[in-house]
């Protein structure tokens, strides 16, 4: 099946929404789909005014349009809510195409911490945005309620994986003769991560930061007893992960948290919020701590069984979260030169596919800045 995702969030960024698109459709180009991506940098962008690393496209719908057409896929997924996500909504909407979104991100709560906008008022717009869309994939069951809440509609679970191969427990590994015990944190190095709460508990030992991000200067400056180790990708951060004592998860805001899943496959027990994401994957397990005194919730996750992290860590799957991702889409047939669009499942959608087409992932050319993802090694979230 020709699959189209539209995302404002792709590399270089490095994030959970990035990490995730890219896995899983690596992981549906291995099932035999063609996966193709339009992304902000084949387009022209301006830095995000409060968030200069992101790149927004600018003036995107009509070549937006224009690689569609040329494109025609039979499933379309609008990853994000930023200019491409809205442009790609818009061309949808046009044509009278099903099309599928999903809600990675807390944008609400993310524009709450930075500027004082009342949550309602986010939450109408994010409502409007979603409101068209025949499946809004959320990463748990938690999110799908409270999303219920504020209005929303057509939800469904889209889970998440962990590359059990990379993060591992590894004996040896080890920050080295700093005090112990050793508190890590991974991720976006940015305000909305709450990572100063973190820093500011009273704990024994060291604490680590590993990411980059626009708070990572002041956060240095405030916090000079604190290691902060820079991003890390791949080999090295599965080995960071796997040298703490305890990963302490301060976010309010994330609607899953990869790096949990990272940190639990390595062995290391979690500290966590009881707030809709980080909670739902440590519930009521052995693997983590919940509790809303982080600080009690790191001295606990101490005591708790390595091996027991790694076997929660062993019920998520890239594959399974792939295939889950494929049945919520919302294929259709049609709906280009001047036909009706007609929505069809899943199946019908592959069946329909020519054979010679199935296994078809080859660029269409630079003039249509269409691409399929490649695997990427594993950076912070």
């Amino acid at each position: 099946m020709r699959i189209l995702i539209v995302s404002d969030a792709w590399r270089p960024q490095v994030n959970g929404v990035v990490r995730t698109l890219e896995t899983v459709s690596a992981e549906l180009i291995a099932q035999g789909h063609d996966v193709r991506i339009i992304s902000p940098d084949q387009f022209t962008t301006i830095p995000c005014p409060t968030y200069p690393e992101i790149r927004l496209a600018i003036f995107a719908r009509r070549k937006l349009s224009r690689m569609i057409d040329a494109m025609q896929p039979v499933a379309i997924h609008i990853a994000t809510e930023g200019p491409l996500g809205q442009a790609a909504r818009a061309y949808c909407l046009k044509r009278k195409l099903p099309f599928s979104t999903a809600y990675h991100t807390r944008f609400p709560e993310y524009l709450h911490a930075r500027t004082k906008l009342p949550l309602a008022i986010s939450y109408r717009g994010m409502r409007r945005f979603h409101g068209k869309s025949q499946s809004v994939m959320v990463a748990t069951e938690s999110l799908r309620d409270e999303l219920k809440s504020w209005g929303f509609q057509n939800l469904h679970i889209w889970s998440r994986g962990v590359d059990l191969s990379l993060f591992h427990p590894r004996e040896d590994a080890s920050f080295g003769d700093f005090p112990k015990p050793h508190w890590l944190f991974v991720g976006r190095v940015a305000v909305e991560k709450n990572i100063g709460h973190f820093l500011d508990l009273d704990l024994p030992g060291t604490k680590f930061v590993v990411g980059d991000g626009p708070q990572l200067n002041d956060l240095k400056q405030k916090y000079p007893k604190a290691q902060f180790l820079g991003k890390k990708t791949g080999e090295s951060l599965a080995i960071a992960f796997a040298s703490a004592d305890v990963f302490v998860f301060p976010s309010k805001t994330d609607t899953f948290g990869l790096v949990i899943l990272e940190a639990l496959a390595s062995g290391t027990p979690v500290a966590v919020f009881p707030v809709q994401g980080p909670a739902d994957i440590v519930r009521d397990t052995k693997a983590g701590a919940i509790n809303s005194d982080l600080r009690q919730a790191a001295l606990d996750a101490l005591k708790l069984d390595r091996n027991d992290a790694r076997a929660l860590a062993e019920q998520y799957s890239w594959h399974n979260s792939a295939r889950q991702f494929l049945y919520n889409l919302a294929p259709f047939s049609g709906g280009y030169d001047g036909e009706t669009a007609t929505r069809i499942s899943v199946a019908e959608s592959v069946a329909a596919t020519p054979a010679s087409q199935r296994n078809d992932v080859v660029a269409q050319g630079d003039d249509q800045n269409l691409r399929q993802p490649q695997p990427q090694p594993q950076p912070a979230q």
